[in-house]
């Protein structure tokens, strides 16, 4: 088992991994759309789409692997009512069509309104 860790992604902010890599395959905690840079959250469904994916980009990078890697992921949003832009911007970074699950919650952390987490494969 490996960590997987990069600051192209925002720190954990809990006590947890950003990633692991296990047998080859890599798995990412729940991406929020934290700027890692500037720890600024955008706007916006589709801004937060955006950067909650290159948040998980970054992590798969720094373990070796891509977004055209990624076989699953689960999504969160807190409000479904956001679903059809979510999926708009969510469709142009995991162009490979992961199987999906994705599920409205209360409250994510930080009052955002998606977070998203991937397996992928090396």
């Amino acid at each position: 088992m490996n960590i997987i860790h990069t600051v192209n992604a925002p720190a954990a902010i809990g006590p947890y991994s950003q990633g692991y890599e296990v047998n080859g395959l890599v798995f990412t905690s729940g991406q929020i759309p934290i700027d890692p840079a500037t720890g600024e959250i955008p706007e916006g469904i589709a801004a937060q789409c955006e950067r909650s994916c290159r948040n998980v980009a970054a992590i798969l990078e720094a373990a070796g692997t891509g977004m055209d890697k990624v076989f699953k992921t689960t999504c969160f949003l807190q409000n479904m009512e956001d679903f059809a832009a979510f999926n708009e911007v969510y469709a142009k970074f995991f162009t490979s069509k992961p199987a999906r699950s994705c599920v409205a919650v209360k409250t994510l952390p930080k009052g955002v309104l998606c977070e998203i987490e991937a397996i992928a494969t090396k």
